[in-house]
């Protein structure tokens, strides 16, 4: 299904595309890359263009190449910025995945199932609806994939927080860990609020995540539907504090809220809407739709404390 088929990634050189086209080309793929990052390929059916993904480098691309499958990584902050790609992209696959969040979901299920009430099911602060600049755009991209494009062979995907060595996530906490201890910690502690302790931290290794995109690609049973791409280890925050503690030797103290925001100020600031619709929800997460539409197990998975090992040794080999 996957040999020599040829598949373009775009904005696929960071932590989800990275180890997408692992996957692509261990089952035979040929991949190429757009991205700004200054990547080198050690691979023959691996090629990278250095390029911002516009709408006249694509033209000028698939006058030269056509692609079996695209996976679009950009993020569209307006629904009317996303339509003329999609009209592009989808005029030269016989397969395009739009990526899209877990942040869509509202906090009204437990565990979240594909069909989980999204936030714009649910009632929302006037300002949330008016300032918010991913989560919502992400529903309507969804929404007009679904009104103005049905029947067209495109995908969507809703990752939930996906770590690597260029990313590595605890709750709110992104970026380089050691970096925000330094910055934000108290005492060499990093502050969590005790409200999140026991929460279902959405939040897998994204060895994991690029391994569901990728098998999701070529099955037409996966046009027109949405998945939540998750191993549904479904840890809580508390225990991810205790891996990171077994893998980075990084403390916690759980604080009451005021606290941690005192501690924290992104979280009054850029970073609110992120924590008020998304961290401070549970977000345990079943994940049978998208093992029956890959046909992946859990035996084909990570653990999340072996994956921040692994992005533990990546950051160190490349320091």
């Amino acid at each position: 299904m996957y040999k020599n088929k040829k598949v373009l990634l775009i904005a696929g050189g960071g932590t989800l595309g990275t180890y997408t086209a692992g996957e692509l080309l261990s089952k035979g793929a040929f991949v190429d890359v757009i991205c700004l990052e200054d990547q080198k390929s050690d691979h023959e059916r691996l090629r990278y263009f250095k390029s911002y993904a516009t709408l006249d480098f694509l033209r000028e691309l698939f006058a030269k190449e056509h692609y079996d499958g695209i996976v679009n990584f950009i993020h569209y902050k307006k629904i009317e910025d996303y339509k003329p790609y999609h009209e592009l992209l989808i005029k030269n696959t016989e397969h395009l995945i739009f990526l899209s969040s877990y942040r869509v979901y509202a906090n009204e299920q437990h565990p979240i199932t594909e069909d989980a009430p999204r936030l714009s099911d649910v009632p929302l602060e006037e300002e949330f609806t008016r300032v918010e600049t991913y989560a919502l755009p992400k529903i309507l991209g969804e929404d007009y994939l679904r009104r103005e494009h049905a029947g067209e062979p495109w995908t969507i995907v809703r990752p939930v927080i996906s770590f690597s060595c260029r990313r590595f996530d605890l709750f709110m906490y992104s970026g380089n860990i050691l970096d925000s201890v330094k910055k934000y910690g108290r005492d060499g502690k990093l502050l969590l609020p005790t409200l999140a302790r026991d929460l279902g931290a959405g939040i897998d290794w994204a060895g994991n995540s690029g391994k569901l995109i990728a098998n999701l690609l070529f099955k037409k049973e996966t046009f027109g539907e949405a998945y939540t791409i998750s191993t549904a280890q479904n840890l809580t925050w508390g225990k991810i504090a205790d891996i990171y503690k077994e893998v980075f030797d990084i403390d916690v103290e759980w604080v009451d809220e005021e606290t941690f925001i005192e501690a924290y100020p992104p979280v009054a600031g850029d970073y609110q809407w992120a924590y008020r619709y998304d961290r401070k929800f549970d977000r345990s997460i079943d994940n049978s739709k998208v093992l029956a539409a890959t046909g992946l197990t859990q035996a084909d998975f990570t653990d999340i404390t072996e994956g921040l090992r692994i992005e533990r040794a990546r950051l160190e080999a490349e320091a």
